[in-house]
């Protein structure tokens, strides 16, 4: 039993290496967590497979957004602005406060 949860560690652990990193918190990453998860004495071969699905984004490959839900009639531009602002955000490029006051993109 004790071999098995080791390969299920050094499995979670190799998840947790290929992890993207989180630029918005960088004092809390989610590969720590994993690494500290994969010592765990009840880990389970369920919990490494849903770990590789959400880093392979299986769920999104498995059903896709159609593009009538990802740009909405009321506000087709709704998530293009938002990708972009986490993107800007992450580079540490701010809107002018003007851009914030009027509501304009």
């Amino acid at each position: 039993m004790a071999a098995a949860s080791g390969k299920l560690g050094q499995k979670l652990i190799a998840i947790a290496d290929t992890w993207v990193v989180d630029p918005f918190r960088p004092n809390l990453q989610l590969q720590t967590f994993l690494k500290s998860l994969a010592t765990h004495p009840k880990l389970t071969p369920q919990a490494v497979n849903a770990t590789r699905a959400l880093r392979d984004n299986a769920m999104q490959k498995r059903y896709p957004l159609s593009k009538k839900m990802l740009q909405p009639t009321s506000m087709p531009l709704h998530y293009d602005r938002l990708v972009e602002g986490f993107e800007k955000s992450a580079q540490g490029i701010g809107r002018p406060w003007w851009k914030v006051f009027f509501g304009i993109w």
